[in-house]
Order: structure tokens, then C-alpha cells, then sequence
């Protein structure tokens, strides 16, 4: 008897002891592994085929799914003559930098016949995220969804949907893309407009040739659908809208926000949106465009054109009159191409949930303020080039009147080993050089100085950094993207930033999260985010013709004093300059 007594108590001690590890072990996450062979595909678009570089030969990409929680490992191996990167577009990469992927940023390029292991844990985020090629211009086709589903057993705050619709929107050029943009860098000029927008890679019927290469949707009548709203573009911020229908936002870049209704919503490249779409509670003899065209701002010229799915409901079979009927296409009606008001009143409407379960963790206070220009300029030409614009220069994008030059070698590692010398300075200008009417008259003098230049932070350091467009060549939107963090959006208006006034109407209670925000055309936008994770982190505008032109910088937060607040070594197989 007292032997079975103490076999209990052993047990009961045995089982105290190892039942934090137990559940532990419930709620970890998965190991996610991945396989991307970067690879040559023959693709026919709009009559017309050409050879594109792809992940699989997949065009868009592999779907990539994982579990809030999950650690994912992907293997990237190069089959082509391209060097390349892929970078994981709004993962928090926390203490993982050396795995965000922009080149010469967090890593030197993947180069021919060599591979790399990208190997990072998702860590409390869930939603719609996306990946993309980070080098040059490849992302025009090497991307694909990355969808971070919730824990198991965690619902979404919003109805369960029946089924889940990830939509991308991209850009093709019938022309060899990266000709292309090394052609404009070298002249000075703007690179060409793509030739078609697509919908999950295909043109649709609105475009010569393409009646076949058309994304439809088929849906049942009174049931919600999620649909994962993606824009994977390269330079064209986009309005959308399914006709005849209303949709509810329900998440904006992996962040769940105040649920509200619209029939037309914009996206700027880097950014995602998750809306719900109820159907119809009967199948009407008709089929619906799902359309999205360029919202533009700038004074360039830009692909005017519309790509479109088809949504179409199923219909009984038993219903035999609706095969005699064809059914009416129905198109919606988007906004004028340059609707300022539209895309700032629908920026407005977008709020974080601020509930118990997903609070907001806007910084109530700061210790470095930020007031960042963002827009063009002009940059002197060598005397052996021949440059389009006045005394041989050409167009040139900033931030703070510096045109971002990319090193030879990656950032994070000159930071990590010590080697800045040579690589990059510390002193990127936390204000612009000099004040001006910066969305009024612009000054004489619009040259741009060029560098590779860094702000260095402390760790844990609460930032508020404004960025205000200027008019300088001209007012433009400028989505811009912040790696290695989330931000929330604390305030924005047209003209410039009064930092007497405007400070006063802050939302600091439940201002939307998220990793890429739209600079309004001849306004501002005021950010904040807790530098709490070391690495050195990028950002830049997403439109890709004014990244390549410098609109771009870097932030190097320094390591903390705990042992989770610094960034691990390397690991061994990171790709050489």
C-alpha cells in the first residue's frame, strides 16, 4: 500500500514537472519546408510568348501556408543566369534579418547554380502576406501568396467564410524586363509602361487575346467568400471593384481592422486586403467583371489599361431557361485614375481592431522624431554619358534629398562584423537639407545628393517619422514599405505637415497597422513603430521605378542588452558578394 502511494506521488511530481513542456508542445508550431527552383518559363501572354523567370516553373508562384506560430524553411536554389533573392513581403522577421532577402540590404545575391536557406518563425502574425523576387526587376514575375492562417482552434473575428480566394494583381511586358530597365538606367529615361495588368497572372477579356486567359471565380449563391487581395505590381497602385456587389475590408497587410463595407477599394503595390464577399441569396443570369485599374497621381505616363475576372455563379442544373438566356456581363464602375479624394477617404476608413484580443500598440510616446521628403530630382551625369534631362542629368528619386546608392556588399553583415568603412555612412539627415513649400512651388535648385547613408537606432526605440511628399517634378503617391516591422499610421492629410497643428488630431488609440503606406499625392503621412528588432532594415517606395531611381534607405537597430534582443550570427550557407 505505501509503495502505491508513493508511486502516485512520484507520478504527480513527474507529471508537474514535465506539463509546462507538454503544453508547450501543443501550441508550438509546425516546420514548414519549401523547395523554390528558380527556373526559365515559357509563358504566352497577350499572342505573344516569351521566356520569364519563375519559382517552379509557376507563374504566379507556389502558394505558400502556414500557421501563426510556424517556423517556415524554404530552399532556393538558382537554375538561372540572374542573381536573385526573395524576400518574405511584411514577415516581422524578428531576429531572423539575415532571412528578409533584399539584395545587398540583408544578403548578396543567390548567384547561378547556388542555393540559400531561408528559415524564419512566424511570430503573432496572421493574414495575407505575399513574397517576391528582391533584385532589380524580377519580382514582375517571380512572386506568389503567403498565407499565415490562425492557430488551430483560433477563429477569425469575423464570420467564417465557405471558401478562401487568394487574387494577385501584377504587370506584363511583352518585352524582356530586365533589358528594359538596365536600358533606362543607363540613359536616364523612364523605363516603359507594362503592356497589361493580370489578375492571379492572366490579362483577362478586356485585352487583345486574352478572352482564354481570363481568372474566374465561380461562386454559389448565399455564401461569403474570403477573397486574399494581393497587389504584386510593380509601379501602379490600383482601384478594385466587383460590379453589382458589396464587399466588407475585413484586414489590411496580416492586421484584422474594424470590419466596414465598400464596392471600391485601393491597393498599393506591398500592400494586401482581405474583404468578404456575400453572394447573392439566387443565381442571377448574369456574370460580373471583377476589374482593377491604375490609381494615378504622377505626372509619368502609366499603363491606362484594365484587367478583369470573371465572377460567375452556378446555376442548378435543373434551371433550363438560363441556358437559353446568355447572361449580361456587368461592368463596375471605378473612380477617375487620379481620384486623390477617393484614395485618401478610404485610407481614412481603416481602423485596427483595438479589441482585448488584438490590441493596438501604437507608442503613446516617442524619443526620435523623423520628418523624411520623399519624391524626385534630378542627379548630374558623368561627362561620358548622354542624360535626357537639362546640363546632363536625369531623374532621380529621394528621400531627404539623398538618392540611396546600393553597395557592393550587404549592409547587415558590414553592420554585423563590424566593417562599415567603406560600405555606408551614419549620418542620413533626420530633416530635409533645407525647409521649402514642399507641395507649392518647387525650388531652382532640384538636384539630389546620392550616398549610401543609415539612421542608427537604439534598441527599443519609439519612432515617429513623417513623410511628406513634395510637388518637385511633380506631386505623386508614393507607397512606402518598411521591412522588419509593423507601423501604425497615427495621422495624414494633403499639403504640408504643420508640426504645430497637426500633431493634436494623432490617432493613438486605434490607428491601422501596417507594413506599407501610401504618402498621399501632394500630402503627408505621420508613422510610429517600437525599434525592437536588431537587424538592419530597409525602406523604400514600392514602386519599382523609383526604387531603382534611390527612393530607398536603411535603419540599423543596434542589438539590446538581453540575449533575445540580439541578432544571431549568420548562418553558414548565406550567398557571397
Amino acid at each position: 500500500m505505501g509503495s502505491c502511494i508513493m508511486r502516485i506521488i512520484m507520478f504527480a511530481v513527474c507529471a508537474m514537472w514535465f506539463l509546462p513542456d507538454l503544453v508547450l508542445a501543443k501550441h508550438a508550431g509546425s516546420t514548414r519546408h519549401y523547395k523554390f527552383d528558380i527556373k526559365l518559363q515559357k509563358v504566352t501572354r497577350l499572342c505573344q510568348s516569351k521566356n520569364i523567370v519563375t519559382v517552379n516553373g509557376q507563374f504566379p508562384g507556389p502558394r505558400i501556408i502556414a500557421r501563426e506560430g510556424d517556423r517556415v524553411i524554404i530552399k532556393v536554389v538558382n537554375h538561372v543566369q540572374n542573381n536573385i533573392t526573395i524576400h518574405w513581403h511584411g514577415i516581422r522577421q524578428l531576429r531572423s534579418g539575415w532571412a528578409d532577402g533584399p539584395a545587398y540590404i540583408t544578403q548578396c545575391p543567390i548567384q547561378t547554380g547556388q542555393s540559400y536557406l531561408y528559415n524564419f518563425t512566424i511570430t503573432g502574425q496572421r493574414g495575407t502576406l505575399f513574397w517576391h523576387a528582391h533584385i532589380s526587376w524580377l519580382r514582375a514575375t517571380v512572386y506568389g501568396s503567403l498565407v499565415i492562417l490562425p492557430k488551430r482552434g483560433v477563429p477569425y473575428p469575423f464570420p467564417q467564410p465557405f471558401k478562401e480566394v487568394p487574387i494577385i494583381f501584377g504587370e506584363w511586358w511583352k518585352a524582356d524586363i530586365e533589358t528594359m530597365i538596365n536600358q533606362a538606367m543607363q540613359t536616364g529615361g523612364a523605363p516603359n509602361v507594362s503592356d497589361a495588368y493580370t489578375m492571379n497572372g492572366l490579362p483577362g477579356p478586356l485585352y487583345n487575346c486574352s478572352a482564354k486567359d481570363t481568372f474566374r471565380l465561380k461562386v454559389k449563391p448565399g455564401k461569403t467568400y474570403l477573397l486574399r487581395l494581393i497587389n504584386a505590381a510593380l509601379n501602379d497602385e490600383l482601384f478594385f471593384s466587383i460590379a453589382n456587389h458589396t464587399v466588407t475590408v475585413v484586414e489590411v497587410d496580416a492586421v484584422y481592422v474594424k470590419p466596414f463595407k465598400t464596392n471600391t477599394l485601393v491597393i498599393t503595390p506591398g500592400q494586401t486586403t482581405n474583404i468578404l464577399l456575400k453572394t447573392k441569396s439566387h443565381s442571377p443570369n448574369a456574370t460580373f467583371l471583377m476589374a482593377a485599374r491604375s490609381y494615378a497621381t504622377g505626372p509619368a505616363a502609366f499603363d491606362n489599361s484594365t484587367t478583369a475576372g470573371i465572377l460567375e455563379y452556378e446555376h442548378k442544373s435543373s434551371v433550363s431557361n438560363t441556358k437559353n438566356r446568355k447572361p449580361s456581363v456587368l461592368k463596375p464602375a471605378l473612380p477617375m485614375f487620379n481620384d486623390t479624394i477617393f484614395a485618401m477617404k478610404f485610407s481614412k476608413k481603416l481602423r485596427s481592431l483595438a479589441s482585448n484580443k488584438f490590441p493596438a500598440k501604437v507608442p503613446q510616446t516617442v524619443n526620435r522624431r523623423f520628418f523624411f521628403t520623399v519624391g524626385l530630382g534630378l542627379i548630374q551625369c558623368s561627362r561620358n554619358q548622354a542624360c535626357p534631362g537639362p546640363n546632363n542629368t536625369m531623374v532621380a528619386a529621394a528621400i531627404n534629398n539623398v538618392s540611396f546608392v546600393q553597395p557592393s556588399t550587404a549592409l547587415l553583415q558590414a553592420h554585423f562584423f563590424g566593417k562599415s568603412k567603406g560600405v555606408y555612412t551614419t549620418d542620413f539627415p533626420a530633416n530635409p537639407p533645407f525647409k521649402f513649400n514642399y507641395t507649392g512651388t518647387p525650388p531652382s535648385n532640384i538636384l539630389v545628393n546620392s550616398g549610401t547613408k543609415v539612421v542608427v537606432l537604439p534598441f527599443n526605440t519609439r519612432v515617429e517619422l513623417v513623410l511628406q511628399d513634395t510637388s518637385i517634378i511633380g506631386a505623386e503617391s508614393h507607397p512606402l514599405h518598411l521591412h522588419g516591422f509593423n507601423f501604425y499610421v497615427v495621422g495624414q492629410g494633403f499639403g504640408n505637415f504643420d508640426p504645430k497643428k497637426d500633431p493634436a488630431n494623432f490617432n493613438l488609440v486605434d490607428p491601422i497597422e501596417r507594413n506599407t503606406v501610401g504618402v498621399p499625392s501632394g500630402g503627408w503621412v505621420a508613422i510610429r513603430f517600437h525599434a525592437d528588432n536588431p537587424g538592419v532594415w530597409f525602406m523604400h517606395c514600392h514602386l519599382e521605378v523609383h526604387t531603382s531611381w534611390g527612393l530607398k534607405m536603411a535603419w540599423v537597430v543596434m542589438d539590446g542588452k538581453r540575449p533575445n534582443q540580439k541578432l544571431p550570427p549568420p548562418p553558414s550557407d548565406l550567398p557571397k558578394c
